[in-house]
């Protein structure tokens, strides 16, 4: 089998790692854009794509590489204690890096340097990501209403309040607070770590959030403006 090739990337609002949501379609106003390489920029390669609602995107946990892997992991979710099986979870530590997410498609934009250009939204990845591959999502095909959940429909359930003062909401850019809330509100610290005077940071677009947790409300103290970045 030939090596997998990086026929683009993806760009989003999170610069880090932390406070990225944990699934694709969890914060739908999570936008993306997929620019590809060169050689894929063929106007034909997407003819058709145009008829989708929904695309599935192959991607590369291009920050969570490792030279062995490990047949358990410890989910965050589960307390970072119990281990489960690496095919039993979605850890980035896998034996292949890859990842996938099944997003909508806003919109194709042809641009005149880069080709064509997928606006995405709800997306779970990492500013810069490699993208290996494209595939249309089938409703009919790719959604099964009898699926069980296993362990990760308990996981899922927790949801904090957000207590965001208005004078800090207003630094952030209007078109991503509703987003921003809805990362804060399905808590992005670490699980295992509960301690209710420590403060947290998640950087999300142009800002960096610090918040602090008691119990199940989340209290949001200090919103600065991070450098601006364009990719």
């Amino acid at each position: 089998m030939d090596e997998l090739k990086i026929i683009g990337r993806i760009y989003t609002d999170f610069p880090e790692k932390f406070g990225i949501p944990r699934q694709s379609g969890l914060v739908k106003g999570a936008l993306g854009t997929v620019v590809f390489e060169p050689e894929y920029r063929r106007k034909e390669a997407f003819r058709g794509l145009e008829g989708y609602s929904h695309i599935w995107i192959l991607w590369g946990f291009s920050k969570a590489e490792r030279k062995n892997w490990s047949a358990t992991v410890k989910p965050p979710r589960l307390g970072g204690k119990k281990r489960m099986g690496v095919f039993a979870t979605r850890s980035p530590f896998r034996p292949n890096p890859i990842g996938m997410s099944a997003v909508k498609l806003e919109e194709i934009v042809m641009d005149k340097k880069l080709g064509p250009v997928l606006k995405v939204s709800g997306v779970d990845m990492l500013d810069g990501t490699p993208v290996y591959d494209i595939k249309p999502y089938l409703p009919y095909t790719d959604s099964y209403e009898e699926a069980s959940e296993g362990f990760a429909k308990e996981v899922f359930k927790h949801r904090l309040e957000v207590l965001f003062p208005e004078e800090l909401l207003l630094k952030v850019p209007t078109e991503q607070r509703e987003s921003l809330v809805e990362i804060l509100s399905q808590d992005p610290r670490t699980a295992y770590i509960d301690d209710e005077e420590r403060l947290w940071g998640v950087s999300y677009g142009g800002v960096n959030v610090r918040f602090k947790v008691a119990e199940s409300c989340l209290r949001v103290c200090e919103v600065e403006e991070l450098p601006s970045h364009t990719p």
